[in-house]
């Protein structure tokens, strides 16, 4: 098989094989992020007996439970249907595909955990899985890994920079070295390509294969439709029309100044009350990230938000750009004035990087006294506000929060944008395609870098 595009994931499986004491493996994901791929080039490297179940594409399959959970009634209903699998002890693995199609995969996991004579990895798409009930059905006997679309490290080893290449950066930041401006230039050059296509992994292929865009938009704009099939496929006790309205308005209210989403302002008469649960699908769905508006700008994050106010954002920014009119993608390529949409991607993108590092999102938004801020992370003593400029505007939020007594939690802030590396006594300064490393950043004591 031809080999897939190098992932993180890849490392993950090689560790996981390695311990002795590894649980069945649930790789959770949105659709056609390529966990299918990854999985089944690492099933083929590393075992002499690989038997690959897809429950979507082989309804038959789901019946080899009916007989009941231990490993060899399920091996038997298994090799009933296909002679041809091999089921050799510490040599073989079972691909479970499509666990959403399946439930009852789910209890089994137990059962092999317990037999501990093959290996296992399910994977399901987002969209239709209730974790809750696999959760239930499974707890104590599994691993779980959510997976993403590619992020702008995975999309830089595409383009053929390595871990050398990624570590130089990093410690350009740890020792607040500014970038050439041979390194600005290029490397603002392939993020601007990043956002433009996003890291859905057919996508990046074909721009990879082609070397250019061409061929790029036609397949994210049928992801988009795809994604709009699955919510009628997969939505059950929501209204359907009202999970697609959210769906089909993200764009619309990142527009906007504030870009807060507001289910009133969807269509009329529409209420708050009438949309519960549609955006949560939606996230739950991995179709979007959530950013809540915190109460109150200190620690602690969690708990300190409200419900009712947030922004959406598309996990795929390439999905984005691929929402917005003809022009927005060109206009991007060829780094022009996207207008009222420049804020909002470069937002989005931010926000992208973040939840793939494993942060959750929160804002911070106030009129008296006049506060915007758009992310908050933390560190192990200190919440640190993130500002994202589209242009080299002031940053008053930035300096007030930091200066200002009220707000002892906050020690030093972030801002990026177009800006070299950085840092001026109240915050550092560093360009967006450095996002990805900013989990690794904080994890060091950021008191001996003050």
């Amino acid at each position: 098989m031809e080999k897939p595009l190098k992932r993180k994931i890849d490392a993950y499986l090689e560790a996981w094989k390695a311990n002795p004491e590894k649980k069945p493996l649930i790789v959770k994901g949105a659709r056609q992020i390529g966990k299918t791929r990854s999985i089944e080039w690492f099933a083929n490297r590393n075992y002499s007996s690989v038997v690959q179940i897809n429950f979507v594409e082989q309804t038959k399959y789901r019946d080899i439970f009916n007989d009941g959970f231990e490993v060899d009634d399920v091996i038997k209903n298994i090799s009933l249907l296909n002679p041809k699998f091999k089921f050799i002890p510490k040599e073989t693995i079972i691909f479970f595909d499509e666990l959403q199609a399946c439930s009852n995969c789910a209890t089994s996991l137990k059962f092999f955990k317990i037999d501990g004579r093959f290996d296992v990895i399910c994977s399901g798409s987002l969209m239709g899985i209730n974790y809750r009930e696999i959760e239930s059905n499974s707890v104590g006997y599994k691993e779980d890994y959510e997976m993403f679309s590619m992020d702008f490290e995975e999309f830089l080893w595409a383009k053929g920079y390595d871990e050398e290449f990624i570590e130089g950066l990093y410690q350009n930041m740890l020792n607040l070295k500014p970038l050439t401006t041979l390194q600005m230039d290029t490397l603002f050059g392939l993020f601007r390509d990043y956002v433009t296509i996003g890291g859905m992994p057919e996508v990046v292929n074909t721009y990879i294969k082609n070397k250019n865009f061409s061929g790029t938009l036609t397949i994210q704009r049928q992801l988009l439709k795809d994604y709009e099939e699955d919510i009628t496929k997969y939505v059950e006790g929501l209204d359907k029309a009202k999970v697609k309205a959210v769906y089909n308005h993200i764009s619309t209210f990142l527009a906007k100044e504030n870009k807060r989403f507001q289910i009133t302002k969807i269509g009329r008469n529409a209420r708050n009350r009438d949309y519960i649960g549609c955006v949560e699908w939606l996230s739950d769905a991995g179709v979007i990230n959530i950013c809540y508006s915190m109460n109150y700008p200190e620690l602690p994050l969690k708990g300190n938000y409200d419900s009712k106010l947030y922004k959406i954002y598309f996990k795929d920014t390439g999905l984005l750009i691929a929402s917005l009119d003809e022009e927005a993608q060109e206009d991007l390529r060829a780094n022009k004035n996207l207008g009222t949409y420049k804020g909002a991607i470069y937002e989005n993108i931010v926000g992208d990087m973040l939840v793939k590092q494993g942060y959750q999102l929160y804002y911070y938004n106030s009129d008296k006294p006049s506060l915007e801020i758009d992310f908050f992370l933390r560190d192990a003593n200190s919440l640190i506000p993130i500002e994202v400029k589209a242009n080299d505007n002031a940053t008053p939020s930035l300096n007030k929060l930091i200066k200002e007594d009220k707000y002892p939690d906050v020690k030093y802030g972030i801002k990026l944008g177009y800006k070299n590396i950085g840092f001026n006594g109240n915050f550092y300064t560093f360009p967006y395609f450095l996002t990805f490393l900013l989990k690794r950043f904080l994890s060091i004591s950021t008191k001996s870098l003050l």
